[in-house]
């Protein structure tokens, strides 16, 4: 029977030990890598797979931090709008409380021109705000338009305002808000939607009172924005009735020339009133005897500024009582539906603000969840790391032990 020897030679003996001690101590230095950076996949070539997935998460982790400041800069720019309309509100409330106290009949023209000169400032303070800029220089109230300054006035002649710009609300997208709004909704009226109208009487003499209620839209798609001129051309009264003729002049002429003769009566035994409605679309009621050569003028207020601007005219040049009652009555009005339409505007600013929180909310849920799906690529298990370094490195003292024995292992320590 055959005998089959081989010999293994001492150098091939420290050639695997060396080998075996080098990958051990690759693995140990790979282990203690990945417990220093806390993670899984140090580089692509760890895990090519999860630091794809690691890859998609930040890139959307860093989108949602840039749309995230984006909202936070425009979130300010309408808090700041909406403080400004806050301000506003406030100007124009005072505003109106010297418009009530101007109404008082015990008031002189002086005292009336003094009242006057404090509201001019207040109208001064209004339109300042109302183009007010954010902290980037634009415009709080730009609507759709550009970064000019949105409201020109007074302009002259007529002396009246315009927005600068193209009126509109921007509309709130998925993780932005508008960064303005729209002053055109604001602070401009229109005629047929609004139906602010100021009236103006002629001069009435302290004997008799005369004074108009508020111009009411019975038609919107009547009105078209004219201004008029009523003019009384006589009164009777027949059989206990009494009929007031008067004429309509429009300005400018949309709906045709002056109409003549036109008529309205009442019961001559009750407090004289009677209702124009020869105005398109329009109606206003007159309260007292008029007689004729009186004249009634109604002029449009396309903004919160006209408003406030016939307001300080008409109170600072009331020559009577029934002058600064009607300026009076007329400026209440009117007031009313502009702070309406401020307060319309301002109500959409708190529901933007209240948008931006709920996006903000949405963004952080978005970022917790793409965290955890980047930390579940990339991340270490600390508890399982340190358990595989321990075992590394308990193999790894061991190999350096084995690897001393065999090194005494040699021929010449048999030899004595």
């Amino acid at each position: 029977m055959a005998t089959s020897l081989s010999r293994l030679g001492t150098a091939n003996t420290y050639d695997l030990a060396m080998r075996n001690l080098t990958a051990r101590q690759t693995k140990l230095a790979d282990l203690q890598e990945n417990l220093t950076s806390g993670k899984r996949v140090v580089r692509p070539s760890d895990d090519p797979t999860g630091a794809a997935q690691a890859e998609r998460s930040l890139t959307r982790l860093a989108r949602i931090a840039t749309d995230q400041r984006a909202l936070e800069a425009q979130k300010n720019s309408i808090a700041s709008a909406e403080s400004t309309l806050g301000d506003i509100t406030s100007a124009l409330q005072r505003f109106r409380e010297l418009t009530v106290s101007a109404g008082n009949g015990n008031n002189t023209p002086a005292e009336r021109r003094t009242i006057a000169v404090e509201l001019q400032g207040l109208r001064e303070q209004v339109l300042t705000m109302a183009n007010r800029k954010d902290n980037n220089g634009l415009p709080l109230f730009a609507a759709l338009g550009s970064g000019q300054v949105p409201f020109a006035g007074p302009n002259s002649p007529p002396a009246d305002y315009s927005f600068v710009g193209l009126p509109g609300q921007a509309a709130a997208s998925e993780n932005a808000i508008p960064g303005t709004l729209d002053g055109e909704s604001a602070f401009m009226l229109q005629g047929r939607r609004d139906g602010a109208y100021n009236v103006t009487l002629s001069q009435i003499p302290t004997d008799r009172t005369l004074q108009t209620g508020p111009v009411t839209v019975v038609d919107p798609t009547l009105v078209n924005g004219s201004s008029y001129s009523i003019t009384i051309d006589a009164v009777s009264t027949v059989a206990g009735t009494t009929t007031v003729t008067y004429s309509v002049a429009e300005g400018p002429p949309v709906a045709g020339p002056t109409q003549s003769g036109l008529t309205a009566s009442f019961p001559s035994n009750l407090p004289p009133s009677f209702t124009i409605t020869a105005m398109p679309g329009l109606s206003m009621t007159v309260n007292g005897l008029p007689v004729a050569g009186d004249s009634i003028t109604v002029d449009t207020s396309p903004s919160i500024f006209s408003v406030m601007d016939d307001a300080i005219r008409d109170i600072g040049t009331a020559v009577n009582a029934n002058a600064a009652s009607q300026a009076v009555a007329q400026a209440l009005g009117n007031l009313d539906i502009g702070m309406e339409r401020v307060s319309a505007v301002r109500g959409q600013a708190g529901d933007l603000l209240n948008r931006a929180d709920r996006i903000t909310s949405t963004q952080e849920s978005r970022s917790i969840q793409l965290e955890a799906d980047r930390s579940r690529a990339e991340d270490l298990d600390m508890i399982k790391g340190i358990a595989d370094f321990q075992n590394q490195q308990t193999g790894y003292s061991a190999a350096l032990q084995s690897y001393a024995q065999v090194q005494k292992l040699s021929l010449f320590n048999f030899i004595s």
